[in-house]
């Protein structure tokens, strides 16, 4: 069984290392030097920023409110809530798109263009990495006891309060998780934004789809030098999850 286990773990390794010999340090540098990659990664860094924002700013009411109240179709809410984990992207992308050519959607484009501008990668980006962040926040409330909130609320606190000064402070490792891999899920996004913003150069080229042109026109060294520098950028992340995600939170 532990050799199986670990064959796994070595077709990760070995992709990786595939990946390595497969460019050279002058690849990667002729990549970085590239103004449509320049502006790929820029764009990239933005709208994953911003995207992970927003998702941080969902997810703490969101998983607040599922880990501590119980009520009715709360399984229906629950299971809603796992479909853009459990979608495949391009069906998220699709959907999106279907969704602004309904009267709601066209009206919204009336009045500020969304589909293929970068609003739109922020939000392709934002509607899958936002449930990975909602499920992250949901299990730290939940691993919180209440005593605390309950003690605060007895002297005097409101319910805001008890939120604020409370719960909050003690949830500071799963919001960090939660914005890391909101973050890392982002800058990763290939299938919404290619359907729901296209692939226009230097307009709504993130990394992912800077690959997808650089294989399409044969560019292999170039699209492989691309996905080196997401490994690492997404490793490193990774890595600051496993630091800090892991520990306990600050339960008395």
């Amino acid at each position: 069984m532990g050799v199986i286990a670990f064959t796994y773990v070595f077709l990760i390794l070995a992709m990786m290392v595939a990946d390595f010999s497969y460019t050279t340090p002058g690849h990667i540098l002729e990549a970085l030097a590239s103004q449509e990659i320049q502006y790929a990664i820029k764009l990239s860094l933005i709208t994953a920023t911003i995207t992970m924002v927003l998702s941080v700013l969902v997810a703490l009411p969101l998983g607040y409110f599922m880990a501590r109240y119980e009520f009715r179709f709360k399984k229906v809410i629950d299971a809603v809530l796992d479909i853009p984990i459990i979608l495949p992207p391009l069906v998220i992308g699709l959907s999106l798109l279907i969704l602004f050519q309904t009267a709601p959607g066209r009206f919204i484009e009336e009045h500020m263009r969304i589909t293929y501008t970068i609003y739109s990668v922020v939000l392709a980006q934002f509607m899958v990495a936002c449930a990975f962040a909602v499920r992250t926040m949901q299990v730290t409330f939940t691993q919180i006891s209440d005593r605390q909130e309950q003690v605060g609320l007895t002297l005097g606190c409101n319910q805001k309060q008890a939120f604020f000064y409370i719960l909050l402070p003690q949830s500071k490792n799963g919001i960090l998780t939660a914005a890391s891999l909101a973050w890392a899920r982002a800058i990763g996004e290939f299938g919404p934004v290619l359907i729901f913003s296209g692939a226009t150069r230097m307009r709504t080229e993130v990394l992912p789809t800077t690959v997808f042109l650089e294989m399409s026109v044969g560019n292999i060294e170039a699209a492989v030098a691309v996905s080196l520098i997401m490994i690492v950028s997404g490793f490193a992340v990774l890595m600051i999850v496993r630091m800090f995600g892991n520990k306990k939170t600050d339960l008395p």
